[in-house]
């Protein structure tokens, strides 16, 4: 009589989650720095540097405050530093983060006001520009977007909301969420007028998770002097009277030899080029998704083309499927690790991360991964969807 065990994985784990993401062997062995003294002036000049490339990165000559913490600290940073209690906000739904980030802003005794959306199609700018147009005492203090909704795959045009406030004359400050596109998407927070940008370590920057940044304009800098809401740890009025302008404690030196060499890879790769990647990775994963969702097979989330995120793709299961059964078969059976349905979307969709360190094969092998996933858990779909996502890298390695 003999018995089975349960399969071990072998070989290097493919991972596509949209965060935390891969991250470069280069990035690996420049995080493990030995202890250096952070008021070290070879640390200042490391610290200074990174400075200055988040700066390029960001598109700003604005300042820059850092956090050991993830996104959530620069959301929190943001709020505690510009606002005080009762002071309206506008968020523009996109999904889960949107929702997160308002909720934080409850917490403090803000009001939020929602701009609705459908998570599927997303925001619609009309109303945006009506919402402003119609509050002439200007009780909105501030717009609160997530540039890339990473629970639905959607992107969020950070210069149309621009566009309406400039359209409506309206004076509320623009503070955008840049966590899973800086680095991955083109984000340019002085064209666009942007007064803060949260950014975080773990996605397009390739890091470990545990550093968090915000942008910050002149006209946010000048709010910030009449916040009333308590703050310590993230005030920017004490991180100003620093040598590194962040960090009311022990600096995390190591993040930064590691933010030194992302940066590094990135210009290395040029932003541009950085970009074309992304948007290639990820119309071959729509393309194969696409295929897969005839004979009532999974669909792409997100409906509306013009807004498709290129850095991760939400992916609906059939009716009666249950998402986490696709991404246990991948994660158990083929050492292939997915994201997983957030908030209400739990168990409904999965999702691939086509951010961050990724080239054709990881993509393709993720890709051959879940339709060999879902035959093993019968989910309805086409075969062959790998294929069309073949076709298309190759027809794109053809021109270029």
């Amino acid at each position: 009589m003999s018995t089975t065990t349960a399969r071990t994985p072998r070989g290097r784990q493919f991972f596509a989650n949209p965060g935390p993401t891969n991250i470069p062997d280069s990035i690996l062995k420049a995080v493990a720095h030995v202890s250096i003294d952070f008021n070290d002036p070879a640390f200042l000049t490391v610290y200074d540097g990174v400075v200055a490339g988040l700066k390029r990165i960001l598109k700003t000559q604005h300042e820059i405050f850092l956090y050991t913490g993830s996104g959530h600290a620069a959301w929190e940073a943001a709020l505690v530093n510009l606002f005080s209690a009762g002071d309206a906000l506008l968020v523009i739904e996109t999904g889960h983060f949107s929702e997160s980030w308002g909720k934080m802003a409850q917490d403090f005794g803000l009001e939020i006001r929602t701009l609705a959306a459908d998570w599927r199609r997303g925001a619609d700018f009309a109303a945006l520009r009506a919402m402003l147009a119609a509050d002439s005492a200007h009780a909105i203090k501030a717009i609160c977007a997530v540039q890339n909704e990473t629970a639905t795959g959607m992107e969020l045009s950070i210069a149309e909301i621009r566009a309406a406030l400039d359209a409506t004359g309206h004076p509320a400050m623009l503070l955008v969420d840049t966590i899973s596109s800086l680095g991955s998407l083109d984000f340019r927070m002085d064209d666009w007028g942007v007064d803060v940008a949260v950014g975080g370590s773990q996605k397009g920057l390739m890091l470990p998770t545990g550093l968090s940044f915000t942008g910050v304009s002149p006209k946010a800098m000048a709010a910030h002097k009449t916040s009333r809401l308590p703050k310590s740890y993230l005030n920017w009025t004490n991180m100003l009277t620093r040598r590194h302008k962040s960090f009311i404690g022990t600096v995390p030196t190591s993040l930064f030899y590691g933010l030194q060499e992302s940066i590094r890879l990135l210009e290395e790769e040029g932003l541009d080029q950085v970009f074309a990647r992304h948007a290639r990775l990820a119309e071959a994963v729509r393309r194969c998704v696409r295929h897969w969702s005839g004979n009532n097979g999974p669909q792409l989330f997100c409906l509306a083309p013009d807004r498709f995120s290129n850095s991760v793709t939400a992916v609906q299961m059939p009716e009666g499927h249950n998402a986490e059964d696709i991404r246990r078969i991948a994660l158990g059976t083929f050492n292939v690790s997915l994201g997983g349905g957030l908030g209400r979307l739990g168990g409904k969709v999965f999702r691939i991360g086509h951010l961050g360190d990724l080239n054709e094969p990881m993509i393709l092998g993720t890709l051959a991964t879940v339709e060999a996933s879902m035959r093993v858990a019968g989910v309805p779909h086409t075969p062959g969807g790998v294929n069309a996502a073949i076709d298309y890298l190759a027809d794109q390695a053809r021109a270029a």
